[in-house]
Parts: C-alpha cells; structure tokens; sequence
C-alpha cells in the first residue's frame, strides 16, 4: 500500500518505518525543514532500541521517504496516519490544534477517496471533530479511523511488529476491509485485531494508560507503608505477582513514572471525565501521589546530611524516564535535580542517552560525566533514578575508591540488600530497610 504519516515524532517514525517494514510505500510529512533533511540522509533523530536499522534499510532499498509537503506525501496514499503531538492544556486537556489543523488541510487537498487513521492519543469524540474539519472542504467520500498506539519507548518496533493487540474504531465496512489487509503481517501468530466503534477506541488507549498508572502508583503506596511497617516491598510484590489475576508487571516500586504518555494520558482522561460531570476520584488519586513519589528520595537525602545539602557534590544515574530511551519529559529525575539544586547541591550527572536532551533544558546548571564512574570521584552520595542496564551490575570496589561517601539512594531498587550490606554501603532503596555501613 502506499502510506503517509503526517508527523514524524516518536510515533510517526516508529510507525512509518515498522510499516515500511513489510512492503508499504510510505511517506513522512513534517515541518521542520532541518529535520527531514537529516532523515532524508539517513539521520535518525530519537534513539530506539533496534529502529536505526530498519529506518536505514527501508530508505536505501526505497520504501521510506520524507518531505515537507503534505499534498504531495498524500497524493497517492491510500492511508493516511496523523501522528501529530496533543500536548496538554493547562486544564489538562488535550490540545488539538495541530491534529484538526492538518484535517482541514487534507479536506482541501484530497482527491480520491482516502482514510484518515487517529493514530495520535486523542480524547472520546476526536474522530467526529477530525471528520467534520475533514468535510468542511472535501469534495470525496473519505473515512476517519481512530487506531490508537500502543508503543512502550525502549520496546516500540518489538510492540509495532508484533502487538497484543490491535485496536482499530470504524464504523465502515470499506475502511475495515483496508485496515484489517494493513495490519495483519503483524498478527500471524494469532494475536487480535479488535474492531470496534470509534469512541471506544479512543477511551481504550486512555483506559489502558491509566490503568498502568493506576498499579504503578498503587505498588508505590504500598512501598511507602513498608517503609513505616518495617515490611519488605520486594517479598510483597512477588507475592502479589503471583496471583494470575494481578500478574507480575507493573509492580516494581520507585520514584513514580513519567515520560510522555501516562502523564499525559491519565490528566486528560480525568479531565474528559469532569467534562461529563464523572469525578475520576482514583485517577485524582493517582495524579497527586505520583507528584510526591518523583520527589520521595528527596527527604531521605536531605535527613542523611542533617538538611546542610550546599556544597555537597551528588552524583545522578540516570535521566530519562526510564531505560532504553532518550526521553526526559516528566522525568522524576528533573524533579529531583530540582530540590538539590534549591538546597545548594552540586548536581552531576550520566546517562547513556539523555544527557544532551538535559542540557538543553537545565544549561550548566549541572554537570555532565563521560560515563558513570568519572562523576562518582569524591561525591558525597549517588542518586540511581533510571534503571539502565549498565548500572545493575557496577564494580562496587571502583565506587568506593572514588567516592567521598559509600552513600547509594536507590530510586530503582537495583541492588539486594544483602549484596550491599556485604559491600559496606549506606543504603537507601524504595519500600525497604535502610542498609547501614559496616
């Protein structure tokens, strides 16, 4: 088929190349001028795991292209994704300026019949409103489809090319019979195409979010009562785990989530909600705990060093919201960094992505280490935020050697506590007993 993906963000790209992938045409519309040059030289402008190779080999063998111009990307598409951004309001909200302002372009621009795919993260009824800009010039039958993404950033070609689900809202026979021709290379092992109408394909994406964010924060609650309880967290998440009927993900304790799409999600679904008269008193819940998990470690570091925190040198693992990805957008790291930075500490910091994302937001504000050991010299205490591979397994004698304090603040849980009470540090995890220096 030939394809466009209007947008070129995290879900364009991943979308349009996993598509490319399995033999469709596809053309890449974005507005930054810069960017699509670079891609169009092979330039991938966001890291995810495993996408550089499949954007590389789609464009050299001609089945991926981009370009700036939107009635040329559309000309011979027989779908249309909008993949664009739907930033929150200030109410919480979602913005969607830039979705209905591309749907009143292609209402001109259209010349066949042609379907427009949701595939941005978009509020109950947004199929109607992109329908309805769409018809305000189109002079040709057209469908909207509301098909919401589901890519976890660190998994997103793994999740594209082979889905649990794909969640596809029509109402037409035609756009179906389209929709379900695309999609199914990537359900040969029998996972499910699920066709629905449009508004519960919109609510199914909010819904599966925000149920997400729901456990995550729960298991944080109870982290926190184990801390007052003097019960271990990582014993009660594997019993939990066990039961089928609860399952074994979505249980580790932290520093809360972030990123682009919980946050988001979970405060536009609530708002969706007010909008109606329904109180979402668990998703209020759930906004408010989380905004004091990014920050919980915070007081345990600043009780450590008797609240004189000016001058002492704090080394951070970790920027991004989580492993495997350069995103840092509500990342309990930034908040953390914050209150150190108020409390007159000396903030450096490594990550193996996201530092160059940081620095554009936080300046010289903090330092910036080559690696993970070259910030620990003579720091007073190590703060782990992003749970990165190459930080489970550290050469603790290095650590000590360099540090000026044998002090950890574990905002990930990555070490036993036994491992490091052998090893001789100070020890302050999430849900569990503080381990004390030997």
């Amino acid at each position: 088929m030939n394809i466009a993906v209007v947008g070129s963000g995290y879900v364009g790209l991943v979308t349009g190349t996993c598509l490319a992938e399995t033999g469709n045409h596809v053309t890449c519309v974005d507005i930054d001028a810069l960017k699509v040059e670079k891609m169009q030289s092979g330039i991938i402008p966001i890291y995810e795991p495993h996408l550089d190779s499949l954007f590389e080999r789609n464009i050299k063998q001609g089945r991926l292209f981009f370009t700036t111009n939107l009635e040329k990307a559309i000309e011979n598409a027989e779908i249309i994704f909008l993949a664009l951004p739907t930033p929150p309001d200030e109410d919480g909200s979602a913005d969607l300026s830039y979705v209905l302002g591309v749907a009143e372009e292609l209402g001109k621009l259209i010349k066949g019949y042609k379907i427009i795919v949701d595939k941005s993260t978009v509020p109950v009824g947004t199929a109607e409103k992109v329908y309805a800009a769409i018809a305000k010039n189109a002079k040709v039958a057209f469908d909207v489809v509301s098909n919401p993404e589901f890519l976890r950033e660190g998994f997103a070609v793994d999740d594209f090319m082979r889905p649990d689900r794909v969640v596809i809202g029509t109402q037409s026979n035609r756009a179906k019979i389209c929709m379900e021709e695309l999609y199914k290379p990537y359900v040969r092992q029998g996972n499910p195409i699920i066709f629905m109408d449009e508004k519960s394909a919109e609510l199914t994406k909010y819904a599966a979010n925000a149920f997400l964010a729901t456990k995550i924060t729960f298991m944080n609650e109870i982290a926190n009562l184990c801390e007052v309880l003097g019960a271990n967290v990582d014993m009660v998440r594997i019993g939990m785990g066990a039961d089928e009927r609860i399952g074994k993900r979505f249980l580790f304790p932290g520093i809360g989530y972030g990123g682009s799409c919980f946050p988001k999600d979970v405060q536009a679904l609530a708002k969706a909600a007010r909008d109606v008269d329904q109180e979402m008193k668990i998703l209020n819940a759930v906004m408010e705990i989380n905004d004091k998990q990014k920050t919980v470690i915070v007081p345990k570091i600043k009780s450590f060093f008797n609240n004189q925190l000016k001058g002492k040198k704090i080394a951070v693992w970790g920027l991004a919201f989580k492993p495997d990805t350069d995103d840092i957008r509500e990342s309990p790291s930034l908040y953390i960094i914050d209150e150190l930075l108020n409390a007159g500490a000396r903030v450096v910091a490594y990550d193996p992505e996201a530092m160059n994302n940081v620095a554009k937001v936080l300046g010289d504000k903090i330092e910036y280490g080559v690696d993970e050991y070259a910030i620990l010299n003579e720091a007073d205490a190590l703060i782990i935020c992003t749970e990165w591979s190459l930080f489970r397994t550290p050469d603790f004698e290095k650590i000590k050697l360099l540090m000026k304090n044998n002090v950890i603040f574990d905002g990930r849980n990555l070490y036993s506590l036994e491992q490091m009470q052998h090893k001789g540090f100070y020890y302050s995890s999430i849900g569990r007993a503080v381990v004390s220096q030997q």
